[in-house]
């Protein structure tokens, strides 16, 4: 069994609340779901314009699940429009 550690740096710079961070956070993992992945914030939950995600998923074939944890990078990329600041693939 291999599991894979997806973290994400997310910047949001025009929030101007915590609602609005909520809005990009929701629509992100809304968008990922389809990727059969799990997400959680693991950081940053009280500031407004940033976010820390950790993404998590598993697999039998290290191949398989590196490909889906880029591809799931690439797609929070183009929803994230630039304001990804940090992403690291990590495989336990």
């Amino acid at each position: 069994m291999n599991i894979g550690l997806l973290t994400l740096e997310v910047v949001i710079p025009y929030a101007q609340s915590l609602k609005d961070k909520r809005q990009v956070i929701r629509r992100l993992r809304d968008r990922l779901k389809k990727f059969n992945v799990s997400i959680a914030e693991c950081d940053h939950q009280d500031l407004w314009q940033r976010s820390t995600l950790g993404i998590v998923a598993i697999s039998s074939d290290h191949a398989i699940l590196e490909r889906t944890l880029q591809t799931v990078t690439d797609e929070a990329e183009k929803i994230l429009d630039g304001n990804l600041a940090q992403c690291q693939i990590e495989f336990l």
